[in-house]
C-alpha cells in the first residue's frame, strides 16, 4: 500500500468483534506516533484513485505499543464498510500526526471531570482512564482527578469496554463508571442503570460534586445527546469553555465526523 509524506501504512495486529456491527482493532505503526489521551487519528483506505479518510478517537494509552480504535459499522458509509472487511495482517493508511483538543483540562482547580458518551463515544475516555491509571501508578504523589464516566446505549451489548471499565471502577478510587441502557425491555438480564445519557447526568452529576467552579463536562458521541447534555450543563451554570464536545457524525451525514468550534474541539 503506497504512502506519501502525510500518511504511513499501519498493519492490523488484532481484531475484536464486540457485536455484529461494533468492533475494535489494534494497529502497529513502524514509526513513533505521539498523541495525548482524547486525541484522534485519521485512517484511510484507497478506493480506486481516491483515498477515503475519516478521523477516529484513539482508545489506547500512548504508552501501549499498538494503537487501538473502536468502530461502529455504517452500512452505507464511505469508510467503515471498507475497514470492516479488514483483518489481522491487512494494512490501512494513517496520517502521521494525531490531532484534537478533546483532552482532560489541566487546570488545578478543575478537579472533577464529567465524561458522557454514547456507544463508540467511550473511546477517548478509555484512553484517559488507562493513561491516568499508569501515570498515578508511576507517581503516587500526583493528585488524582475525579472522573465520572457515563456510557449509554440502547442495550448492554452496545456497551463495549463494559468489563474493563467496571473492573477499573472497582479498583480505582478516583473513577466512577455508570453504564446505562435505554431499552431494558430488549435487555431483560440487565440490572444496571436505566435511561439515556442525559437521564443519568441529571441523576448523578450532583452527587458527583461537579460544580461550575470545579468541573468540566466532556460530551462525545451522538449529536442529539450532546445537544441535550450541553443544555443541561449550561442551565447549571457551566460556561461555554467548560463544556467540551466531540461529535462523531452530523445528522444526515453519517461517518463524517464534525467537531464544533469550542474551547476543546477539533475538526477532522
Amino acid at each position: 500500500m503506497p504512502a506519501d509524506g502525510k500518511h504511513a501504512p499501519v498493519t492490523i495486529v488484532e481484531r475484536r468483534d464486540h457485536t455484529p456491527d461494533l468492533w475494535s482493532i489494534r494497529v502497529r505503526h513502524d514509526d513513533p506516533f505521539q498523541f495525548s489521551p482524547g486525541q484522534y487519528a485519521t485512517l484511510g483506505v484507497p478506493r480506486g484513485e481516491k483515498l477515503v479518510e475519516r478521523a477516529y478517537s484513539i482508545v489506547s494509552d500512548p504508552a501501549e505499543d499498538t494503537i487501538e480504535f473502536f468502530f461502529e459499522l455504517v452500512p452505507d458509509g464511505a469508510l467503515t464498510p471498507l475497514i470492516y472487511e479488514k483483518g489481522v495482517g491487512d494494512e490501512l493508511l494513517m496520517r502521521k500526526r494525531a490531532k484534537g483538543l478533546f483532552v482532560l483540562d489541566p487546570r488545578e482547580e478543575r478537579t472533577h471531570h464529567l465524561l458522557v458518551s454514547t456507544v463508540t463515544g467511550v473511546a477517548p475516555y478509555v484512553s484517559m482512564v488507562r493513561t491516568t491509571r499508569r501515570e498515578l501508578a508511576a507517581d503516587p504523589a500526583k493528585a488524582a482527578p475525579h472522573l465520572l464516566l457515563i456510557q449509554a446505549g440502547s442495550r448492554s451489548e452496545e456497551l463495549s469496554y463494559l468489563d474493563e471499565l467496571r473492573a477499573q471502577d472497582a479498583e480505582l478510587p478516583w473513577l466512577t463508571y455508570i453504564p446505562s441502557v435505554s431499552r431494558p425491555w430488549e435487555d431483560p438480564d440487565w440490572t444496571g442503570e436505566l435511561g439515556r445519557a442525559e437521564d443519568v447526568v441529571r441523576k448523578h452529576a450532583d452527587g458527583f460534586g461537579a460544580t461550575p467552579q470545579n468541573a468540566v463536562a466532556y460530551l462525545c458521541g451522538h449529536p442529539e445527546m450532546i445537544a441535550t447534555v450541553r443544555g443541561i450543563m449550561r442551565r447549571c451554570g457551566f460556561e461555554h469553555k467548560d463544556v467540551r464536545e466531540e461529535l462523531y457524525f452530523q445528522p444526515g451525514k453519517p461517518e463524517k465526523r464534525i467537531a464544533p468550534v469550542t474551547a476543546a474541539a477539533a475538526t477532522a
